[in-house]
C-alpha cells in the first residue's frame, strides 16, 4: 500500500497537525520526516488542546507506531519534555519509535543560531534560535552528531570534542562568548538523555518499509512548509530542511514509488511568521481581524503571524512542486464576518503578469497581488458538518479557489476540533 504525504502549500501553520490527526485513524504508521522542534502542532481533542513539537501527530492513537524519521533533527530535552507532558496527560508515548540516524540539536548549535541571528540586525531571517539551522548545517558539513551516537560514549565524546574545538573558536573568537565545556555537554546527553531514549531508538528505515510490505498504511508528515522548503521556498527566509513532498522520501527513507496520495494544507487566507516576501499581506484592520479571530500566534514562540488574502499563485507553484492529489482547506470559518473577500489569481511586475511565482527573489519582492472580489456570508459556519449546511457563498468561495488552483478540494475545516470539517469532494 502506498503511503501518503500530507504537506504545507504556504508558508506553514496551515493545520497539518489537525489532519494527520484526522487521516491517522485510518494509518498503522506516521512519520515526521524533517525539521525539529521550531515548528508546532495543536491539535484539539474532546476540548483538550495538544501543541506537538517533535513527536508525531498520530502519537494520540493507540493502534499507531509513531515514527521521528532521520531526515529530523532532535533535542534530547525538547523531546523529552514533551513525552513527559503527554504521558501526564494520559497518552502513551511508549509506541514511539526514534531514527538512529536522524541528528541530535547540541547546546552549541543553540548558541550560535542566537548570536548569528542578533548580528545579522536589520537583515535577520526570523529564525526561532533553537538551533535548527546550524544542526543542518554541520549534516552537511559532515560533523554532526547522530542519535545513534548517545549508544557509544567512546563515539560520542569523539565527535563532540571535533565538534567543540571549531565551534569553541567561533564563540569565543568572532562573538566573544565564553566556551563551552566538553565534559558538562556529554554528562548531560549521555548520562540524563541517553539512558531514556534508548529505548526508543530503532532502524525506522525497516519499520516503514515492513509496514508498507504488509500493505498497511502509512503517512508522511512534514513540518513548516514548501514556501519555506530550503530549495523551492522563498530563500534565504526558509528553514534548513525540505518540507516538500520529496523531502519525504529522503527524511523516511522511501522511494518514490512508495507514495501514492500527497495532500496540500492550505488555508483559507494566508499567513507568514518572520520576515520575507510576502504579497498578499494585510496591514490594516482586516489583517487585525484575522489574527485574532484565527488566534494566529506561533504554537512554539507565541510570535503574531503576519496575515494576508488567500494566494492562488502559491498553490498552483505548490501543486507543481508536490505532485499536489488534493487540498484540505482549513480555517475557514475565520472569514465568517467579512462581508467581501479577495483572492489573488496573478501577481503583477515590472508590467509582467505572473500565475506562477517568479524564480527571482527581487520579482517576487515587488510583485504586486491582482485580485477578483467575492461576496462573504457573513454567518456562523463552525457547526457546519455537511456541505448542505455550508452558506452559498462560503461553497463558492471554496469551488473558486479549486478552480484559480487546478487542484481539488476535499476537505473544509470550519474550526480548531478534531471533528470541526466538512467532506467537499471525494475525500
Amino acid at each position: 500500500m502506498p503511503a501518503t504525504v500530507i504537506v504545507g502549500t504556504q508558508w506553514g501553520d496551515e493545520g497539518k497537525g489537525k489532519l494527520t490527526d484526522l487521516l491517522a485513524k485510518e494509518m498503522t504508521v506516521v512519520v515526521r520526516y524533517q525539521g525539529g522542534h521550531n515548528a508546532g502542532h495543536t491539535i484539539v481533542v474532546g476540548g483538550e488542546t495538544f501543541a506537538l513539537q517533535l513527536l508525531p501527530s498520530g502519537v494520540l492513537y493507540d493502534h499507531i507506531t509513531p515514527v521521528i524519521g532521520n531526515g529530523v533533527v532532535v533535542d534530547p530535552k525538547v523531546l523529552l519534555d514533551e513525552i513527559d507532558t503527554l504521558t501526564r496527560a494520559g497518552v502513551d508515548c511508549s509506541r514511539l519509535k526514534l531514527s538512529g540516524s536522524a541528528h541530535l540539536i547540541m547546546p552549541y548549535h543553540q548558541e550560535i543560531d542566537a548570536l548569528t541571528e542578533r548580528y545579522l540586525g536589520r537583515n535577520k531571517l526570523g529564525t526561532t534560535k533553537r538551533g535548527i539551522g546550524p544542526a543542518y548545517a554541520d549534516k552537511a558539513a559532515r560533523v554532526g552528531i547522530r542519535v545513534q551516537d548517545l549508544l557509544d560514549p567512546k563515539i560520542f565524546r569523539q565527535k563532540l570534542d571535533v565538534a567543540l574545538k571549531e565551534k569553541n573558536q567561533i564563540l569565543a573568537k568572532v562573538y566573544n562568548r565564553l566556551p563551552l565545556s566538553a565534559d558538562d555537554i556529554a554528562a548531560r546527553y549521555l548520562d540524563e538523555y541517553a539512558p531514556k531514549l534508548a529505548p526508543l531508538i530503532d532502524d525506522t528505515v525497516a519499520i516503514v518499509h515492513r509496514a508498507l510490505d504488509a500493505g498497511e498504511e502509512v503517512l508522511l508528515e512534514g513540518a513548516q512548509a514548501t514556501f519555506l522548503d530550503l530549495d523551492h521556498g522563498t530563500y534565504p527566509f526558509v528553514t534548513s530542511s525540505n518540507p516538500v513532498a520529496g523531502g519525504a522520501c529522503i527524511g523516511a527513507g522511501v522511494g518514490p514509488r512508495d507514495i501514492g496520495r500527497v495532500i496540500g494544507i492550505a488555508k483559507a487566507y494566508v499567513t507568514r511568521v518572520g520576515s520575507g516576501p510576502f504579497p498578499t499581506e494585510l496591514e490594516d484592520e482586516v489583517g487585525d481581524l484575522l489574527v485574532d479571530r484565527g488566534h494566529e500566534y506561533g504554537t512554539n514562540t507565541g510570535r503574531r503571524r503576519r496575515t494576508g488574502w488567500f494566494d492562488a499563485v502559491m498553490i498552483r507553484q505548490a501543486a507543481w512542486l508536490n505532485s499536489l492529489s488534493e487540498v484540505a482547506l482549513t480555517k475557514l470559518d475565520v472569514l465568517d464576518t467579512l462581508e467581501t473577500l479577495k483572492v489573488c489569481v496573478a501577481y503583477e511586475a515590472d508590467g509582467v503578469r505572473y500565475d506562477h511565482m517568479p524564480y527571482h527573489q527581487s520579482t517576487l519582492h515587488d510583485a504586486t497581488p491582482v485580485y477578483e472580489e467575492l461576496p462573504g456570508w457573513q454567518s456562523d459556519t463552525s457547526g457546519a458538518t455537511e456541505l448542505a449546511q455550508l452558506p452559498k457563498q462560503a461553497r463558492a468561495y471554496v469551488e473558486f479557489l479549486a478552480e484559480q488552483t487546478g487542484v481539488a478540494i476535499n476537505l473544509v475545516g470550519v474550526g480548531p476540533g478534531r471533528e470541526q470539517f466538512v467532506r467537499f469532494g471525494g475525500s
